[in-house]
């Protein structure tokens, strides 16, 4: 898994997919849900982390959506 986040790092403007934020948030054990009530953003969490992520469900995922996701990674692998 530590391959997909380093492609992630390293080119945030490929064609991800909400599917690869899901296999990538599974991997660490964050929370990655889509929005109730039929919302386009997917809810992004960890229980030791009072810093929360909203992703778009719309495809290609932004690179700032990819970097942030990235950086909140880096910062659950650390706890």
């Amino acid at each position: 898994m530590e391959d997909l986040l380093d492609r992630m790092r390293r080119n945030p403007a490929a064609d991800w997919t909400i599917r690869d934020v899901e296999t990538l948030c599974r991997r660490y054990n964050i929370l990655c849900e889509p929005a109730r009530g039929g919302g386009s953003h997917y809810k992004i969490g960890h229980g030791m982390m009072a810093e929360k992520l909203t992703i778009p469900y719309k495809r290609p995922i932004k690179p700032v959506y990819i970097r942030r996701l990235v950086a909140f990674v880096e910062e659950v692998r650390t706890l």
